[in-house]
């Protein structure tokens, strides 16, 4: 779901519902949303009663081929049109982009605000320290490095060359990935 705030549209990443204590008072909405021209994430609360606008942003099917020093580079799988955003466009997201992977390019008026990426990505860890003897039981975590230079706390278990899941929108671990 997309709203209009401060004059650019937003994703709705969570919404949470309040109901405050006091006789009379009103709902509050807590919603986190996040720029696709930014990447900024920002938390903002709404009383019940506020009215907000939904921006009637279009979703593309699209295929990330490249980069290169003017930006990265994708094809609309539809009507095969190539076009680019540059690293800054996209900001975090660049960290989960391997070639070849499928996403979806958000449109607003014939203008592409940005891209939105799949919940998980699968990425190789490229470097991380050895797994420390016994490091199999508790909740241990080192930081690992990514095919795509993203640096992640994975659990103390896992070795170079391992595949990981990862989550896009808060840059988790989520599993080890079997071969």
């Amino acid at each position: 779901m997309w709203i209009e705030h401060d004059e650019s549209p937003w994703l709705v990443l969570d919404v949470h519902k309040q109901m405050p204590s006091a006789r009379g008072a009103s709902m509050l909405v807590k919603v986190r949303l996040r720029n696709p021209q930014t990447g900024n994430v920002q938390d903002i609360t709404f009383k019940g009663s506020d009215k907000v606008n939904e921006p009637q942003v279009e979703q593309r099917p699209v295929q990330y081929l490249y980069s290169d020093t003017s930006g990265l580079h994708f094809m609309d799988q539809e009507s095969y049109e190539q076009f680019s955003l540059t690293r800054e466009e996209l900001g975090e997201l660049t960290g989960f982009m391997i070639e070849s992977m499928e996403a979806k390019a958000l449109i607003l008026d014939g203008r592409v605000l940005g891209i939105e990426l799949p919940a998980h990505v699968e990425l190789l860890v490229t470097e991380c320290p050895p797994p420390i003897k016994g490091g199999t039981s508790g909740n241990k975590t080192k930081i690992a490095t990514l095919e795509t230079g993203l640096e992640i706390q994975v659990p103390d278990y896992l070795e170079q060359g391992e595949r990981v899941k990862v989550d896009t929108r808060d840059g988790r671990f989520v599993q080890r990935v079997k071969a």
